[in-house]
């Protein structure tokens, strides 16, 4: 048997998508499991002819755009859609741009989290959300800050930051990197237009095309509470929402470090109530 690694990913998932899933009707003659190759041609705006010579592997090489199309049409989530491209010899492309959302149960392990300071940032390094103890760490944060806006535009940030010429490269080497897989997402660029007319010292920074993810290391705060804080930083992708990171900091067991973040806690906890 002729292996077609994309024609029967496509066939497979058409099997899958109900006529009702996509507002069709199903008619009480219906042979076929899920769709029919022509309803999948018409959600996706290709010919028949195309459609079916893609499932017969005699088409190999679709564009971006029919990708695109041929995922909605059959409901295919993120990890269904990269591998749609993959397939075809095309690096994923960006799902259409929507409202950024924290998982529940993302919020819940934060809130899970007493002792450790921890923030979800957005494709735009918008600060989607944050446990009790990271608002307290980051304060200013709450409704709807920017990390690049806080670092760059807040002029408690030189202080805040113990390195600030290094939090600021770093901040918009990781951003350069989120915007190279989404430059056309309109927070992504808002983001980007405001920050490059509002700071010239961004701006710079922006010009030297670094582009480098979060990682492991360790970071030194001055807080007006509780003075400073040494902490080690960890950084990872949230696969449910790609674009979001989950930022976690921990103090070293026994360190006076350990002991500042224990009264941010109670600081936190005590403004609570």
């Amino acid at each position: 048997m002729t292996e077609r690694p994309l024609g029967d990913f496509l066939r497979s998932r058409r099997a899958r998508v109900r006529p009702e899933d996509v507002d069709l009707a199903a008619g009480p003659r219906r042979r076929v499991t899920g769709l029919r190759r022509e309803e999948v041609a018409l959600l996706a705006d290709v010919s028949v002819d195309y459609y079916v010579r893609l499932e017969q592997g005699r088409e190999r090489n679709p564009s971006p755009q029919v990708l695109d199309a041929l995922g909605s049409a059959l409901r295919l989530d993120d990890d269904a859609r990269s591998h749609l491209f993959r397939l075809a010899g095309l690096t994923p492309r960006p799902a259409l741009s929507a409202p950024e959302r924290v998982d529940p149960e993302l919020l819940q392990l934060l809130d899970g989290w007493p002792d450790n300071p921890a923030l979800v940032l957005g494709r735009a390094y918008d600060v989607l959300a944050g446990n009790r103890l990271g608002y307290a760490l980051f304060e200013g944060f709450r409704g709807g800050a920017n990390l690049l806006v806080k670092v760059f535009l807040d002029p408690e940030a030189r202080s805040f930051y113990a390195d600030w010429e290094a939090a600021a490269v770093n901040t918009v080497a990781g951003f350069r990197l989120l915007h190279g897989q989404d430059p056309h997402h309109p927070r992504v660029r808002e983001v980007l237009g405001s920050m490059l007319e509002r700071s010239p010292e961004f701006a710079a920074l922006w010009q030297r095309n670094d582009a480098r993810g979060k990682r492991a290391e360790v970071k030194t705060f001055r807080h007006r509470d509780v003075g400073e804080l040494t902490l080690r930083m960890q950084a990872f992708d949230v696969r449910a929402a790609p674009g979001q990171q989950l930022v976690v900091y921990q103090a070293e067991p026994g360190s006076a470090s350990a002991d500042a973040i224990a009264l941010l806690g109670t600081l936190a906890a005590t403004a609570a109530r």
